[in-house]
């Protein structure tokens, strides 16, 4: 099972990015993206259901952040809009076979993960 991000870049603030996470291997339940700046703890940014396609979000990305998925191509996208100086941090794809309804948005139930890709927003 692998997951390669890709998509990630240096923009200044206000721009917009959009990430790709491409799964190969296994189909994932659920996937989600994480992201961790500098001295911070991994966060949890968005993630979505393969079977139900809902989502969900980090408060401090609502409204700007969408996530997407091609079930046919095993793929997850995150379209990030009206990007912040605060959102700059490595973006991480993962993966978790756990099924529920609702978008998995705990870390610790997703055991795939991606290498990270890098997303620098400067003011």
């Amino acid at each position: 099972v692998q997951l390669v991000e890709s998509g990630g870049g240096l923009v200044q603030a206000g721009d917009s990015l959009r990430l790709s996470c491409a799964a190969s291997g296994r189909t994932f339940n659920n996937m989600g993206w994480f992201r961790q700046a500098p001295g911070k703890e991994r966060e949890f940014v968005g993630a979505i259901s393969r079977s139900t396609g809902r989502t969900a979000y980090a408060d401090n990305v609502k409204g700007r952040f969408t996530i997407s998925r091609d079930n046919a191509e095993n793929t997850v996208y995150l379209q990030m809009n009206s990007l912040k100086p605060e959102d700059t941090a490595v973006y991480y794809c993962a993966g978790t076979f756990a099924s529920f309804s609702e978008a998995v948005t705990t870390q610790v139930l997703y055991l795939y993960w991606g290498q990270g890709t890098q997303v620098t927003v400067s003011s």
